[in-house]
C-alpha cells in the first residue's frame, strides 16, 4: 500500500512544472479536476494530482491517455520536474 499526499490545483501544477498552459488546456483541466479523494474513488473523466509523489491519477486508462495528450503538447525537456500518470481501474 502506497501513501499519497496532497491535492494540487492546475495553477500549482503549472508552477511545479515551470510551464504556462494554454487557456483551453487550463479550462479542460480545471473542469475535470476532482478534489478530495480520501476513501473516494476518482470519477470517470476526472483527475486528481498528488503532491507526494508527484502523480496524476485518473479513473481509467482512457482518461489517463487524454490527460497525457494535453501535456505532450508542451516541451517536456523544459519541465522542472517529472511526474507519473496512473489510473485506478
Amino acid at each position: 500500500m502506497g501513501i499519497y499526499l496532497g491535492d494540487l490545483t492546475v495553477e500549482q501544477i503549472e508552477r511545479r512544472l515551470g510551464i504556462k498552459l494554454s487557456e483551453p488546456d487550463k479550462e479542460k483541466l480545471t473542469g475535470t479536476h476532482q478534489g478530495a479523494v480520501n476513501n473516494t474513488p476518482i470519477e470517470a473523466g476526472k483527475w486528481h494530482c498528488f503532491d507526494l509523489p508527484f502523480m496524476f491519477m485518473t479513473h481509467d486508462r482512457k482518461t489517463a491517455e487524454a490527460f497525457r495528450d494535453i501535456f505532450q503538447r508542451y516541451d517536456a525537456s523544459k519541465f522542472k520536474e517529472t511526474f507519473q500518470i496512473g489510473w485506478e481501474a
